[in-house]
């Protein structure tokens, strides 16, 4: 299973950037395999992370904004309900993954 973070490289957003580093910081520092996928500079990515955010996760107007998180193709979420999940601990659970053992972060 490969976990994706549909990011945008050359956002104009400093929140925006601040939570895809904060995403991909987590996942590298808890040594959580991962793929970036740049929606910025590659319209398939876009393409494809727009279509497959459910709509009960979309914004009431316009498209979904970075960081989208997927396992392969089941949609984890987005920023904040990472976020909830880090808080909650249980981040493996919500990316669909089972905690390694001896992990600090269940």
């Amino acid at each position: 299973m490969v976990i994706k973070v549909y990011i945008a490289t050359s956002s104009g957003s400093t929140s925006i950037k601040k939570q895809q580093q904060d995403v991909m910081g987590f996942l590298s520092a808890n040594k959580i395999e991962f793929e970036e996928c740049d929606i910025a500079a590659n319209e398939d990515n876009r393409k494809w992370m727009r279509e497959n955010v459910p709509e009960e996760a979309r914004p009431a107007a316009g498209n979904p904004l970075p960081p989208q998180i997927f396992n392969q193709d089941r949609y984890c979420g987005n920023y904040e309900a990472f976020f909830d999940a880090r808080e909650d601990n249980i981040v493996y659970a919500f990316l669909g993954l089972t905690a390694p053992p001896g992990s600090k972060v269940p």
